[in-house]
């Protein structure tokens, strides 16, 4: 579970997009690491951006690549929805990679970041890696509050026949879930 955590709580950039990892749960150590990161330039760029003023949306479309600090987005879209000013939700939908040297690399077709409850949900044939280590599901939800994540099996397809989450972990390659 552990190792779960760190792999999807880095995984998304929405979270550093915005800004909106607040360091309020966070202890002092872990409080100084965020405010550094989201203090690091963000740096989007795409084929094209797209605004509506009336649906208060802003969209990068085509090969985006959104980098802050080491964290990298890349998608076929990424969608930053506002309220009142401020970010309500982050869509990255199209073959969706975020890499992280800390964490490792998480693909899938889609996900969406829920700015005001913290809430990361990252679905479509998800893949975590660090190292040799993967997971695979079909839905991976993060609660960035509580630090609590949980991957989910799904429908039986050809990529994932058996419907339910695989995991092949390398003992002693220093990505053990204690380290």
């Amino acid at each position: 579970m552990k190792k779960l955590v760190v792999f999807s709580l880095t995984f998304f950039l929405g979270a550093a997009v915005t800004g909106a990892l607040e360091a309020q749960t966070a202890k002092p150590a872990a409080k100084r690491a965020a405010a550094s990161k989201n203090n690091c330039e963000i740096d989007a760029k795409s084929d094209k951006f797209i605004a509506d003023l009336n649906s208060k949306t802003g969209q990068f479309v085509g090969n985006v690549i959104v980098t802050q600090c080491d964290t990298r987005l890349r998608a076929d879209t990424v969608r930053i929805t506002t309220v009142n000013n401020q970010a309500d939700k982050v869509n990255a939908s199209g073959n969706v990679v975020v890499d992280t040297p800390t964490a490792g690399t998480a693909t899938g077709q889609s996900g969406v970041y829920d700015v005001p409850r913290r809430m990361v949900t990252m679905s479509g044939n998800v893949v975590l890696k660090k190292g040799k280590d993967v997971m695979s599901g079909q839905q991976l939800t993060i609660n960035l509050a509580t630090g609590q994540a949980s991957l989910g099996g799904g429908v039986k397809t050809q990529t994932s026949p058996s419907g339910r989450v695989q995991a092949v972990f390398h003992p002693n390659t220093g990505n053990s879930p204690g380290q």
